[in-house]
């Protein structure tokens, strides 16, 4: 459940940043103030070498900017929300307004692998994206999340 890899403290309604990667720097710090990670410029270069490949920014306004690193124990998340449109390069050319930022240890493909499918099947339900933008708290944002992942998932 992506509200296992989630929580209040790394959930940001009104991102700061305006660029991509300063967004991505945001998310990272915030993952490092809530000790989910234990180096935060080895993280940040796992997510910028990721990103190098080809943009993670997967249409419908969503970026799922993620990483392997071994600064994290555990598959960890934050996501990043901003009404400003966000140039993310993604596949559609369309501005994004959701960034999930992932990361994961090394040798834990699986949950990885199903934490992205999970939030790019969530992520496809327009009315879903609009309720995540229209929260005004963290609370707010996992309570949608729960609910969508209760209704889709089981």
């Amino acid at each position: 459940m992506l509200v296992d890899i989630l929580s209040n403290d790394t959930i940001i309604v009104q991102l700061k940043n305006k660029d991509k990667r300063a967004v991505i720097e945001e998310l990272v710090d915030k993952l490092k103030e809530t000790n989910k990670i234990s180096n935060r410029e080895n993280v940040l270069q796992a997510i910028l070498d990721r990103e190098a490949v080809m943009s993670t920014g997967v249409g419908d306004g969503v970026a799922i900017p993620h990483g392997k690193c071994d600064a994290a124990n555990d598959l960890v998340a934050a996501l990043g929300i901003t009404d400003t449109p966000l140039d993310f390069g993604s596949i559609d050319n369309k501005p994004v307004h959701l960034v999930w930022l992932l990361v994961g240890p090394p040798g834990k493909t699986g949950p990885h692998l199903k934490a992205l499918s999970r939030i790019s099947r969530l992520m496809h339900n327009g009315q879903f994206r609009k309720n995540v933008i229209a929260s005004s708290t963290p609370a707010e944002v996992l309570d949608c999340i729960r609910e969508e992942e209760a209704r889709f998932f089981e």
